[in-house]
């Protein structure tokens, strides 16, 4: 036998119960991951509930070829990206720089204020939120409203009416809710600094910048590029729920995305054009997987950290 399949055996016999506690989460990534994979297959097919999967005719890449063609294909990419790109540059940065400000506090009592006051926004829901902002931003009843009516006599315009405010207002209310919580991971590998290097360097003379330079900020550069190669491989995977409830007809030029638009096309339209939506969506699954693998080889090439 194998020596290692025998070193198996002996680790499964003698710690069979982190093994049994392993099998849960091995049971629902098979069922909700795995088998689903199962209907990837209608994206090839001309799909109908008539014929079933099987039954319905195999159509090779003609539904991703007609996307390719559709004359919105390129809107809903380039608003997809945008938004993404958009997130990942302007919001990326400011939980690292958050946990690296509270790292410094001197007073703990005032690092635990900020610190709750920043993770609250996390728990309230996307439903919750869009509604905070249509109340707070209505054109004539808001607090918005009614501050620049107060300063120039005047009613402002309908943001979410916007096409050019929607970006904005889609990143930077998403900023301020995930922000403090984003925050905790790297608080955690901050406590993992030895408060000896903190130390030597005050004895050197360094000021707090110096140290936050050049101890705190290389010591959370593999939790850093860790979550960045994450973050490249959901690129295109734009969260579908505060689009969908953000968007309306006069800002859709903008808040069209690959999700809203699967969700469309697939439901909503009442065509039952199952077999196209699939292939948008699969689309929309084989970039990100390319990124990630692109971005991961880069970096593992660069600074030896990557996730395999």
């Amino acid at each position: 036998m194998n020596p290692k399949i025998r070193l198996l055996k002996r680790n499964a016999r003698a710690n069979w119960e982190l093994y049994l506690f392993l099998l849960i989460p091995t049971v629902w990534l098979i069922i909700f991951r795995y088998v689903p994979m199962y209907g990837v297959q209608i994206a090839f097919r001309d799909y109908t509930f008539r014929d079933g999967i099987w039954g319905s005719p195999w159509v090779g890449f003609y539904q991703f070829t007609r996307f390719f063609h559709s004359p919105v294909f390129w809107r809903v990419f380039r608003n997809t990206l945008t938004l993404s790109l958009y997130n990942l540059f302007a919001v990326f940065p400011i939980p690292i720089i958050l946990a690296l400000t509270l790292n410094t506090m001197r007073f703990p009592s005032y690092k635990r204020f900020i610190q709750m006051v920043t993770y609250l926004p996390f728990f309230i829901s996307e439903v919750v939120l869009v509604g905070m902002l249509m109340i707070v931003l209505h054109p004539r009843v808001g607090l918005y409203a009614n501050v620049y009516n107060y300063f120039t006599g005047e009613y402002p315009r309908n943001i979410f009416a916007s096409a050019a405010a929607f970006p904005h207002l889609y990143v930077w209310s998403g900023a301020w809710q995930i922000v403090g919580f984003s925050s905790i991971i790297f608080l955690a590998a901050l406590s993992a600094v030895d408060p000896e290097l903190h130390e030597a360097a005050i004895v050197d003379g360094a000021t707090r910048v110096q140290r936050v330079r050049y101890i705190d900020i290389p010591a959370i550069l593999p939790t850093i590029t860790i979550l960045l190669i994450l973050r490249a491989g959901s690129i295109m995977s734009v969260g579908f729920e505060k689009a969908f409830l953000m968007q309306n007809d006069l800002n859709r030029l903008t808040s069209e995305i690959i999700s809203t638009y699967v969700y469309r096309v697939g439901l909503v339209s009442g065509t039952g054009n199952f077999s196209f939506a699939s292939a948008v969506g699969l689309f929309d699954s084989v970039i990100n997987l390319t990124l990630l693998i692109l971005v991961n080889g880069i970096s593992r090439k660069l600074n030896e950290t990557s996730l395999w």
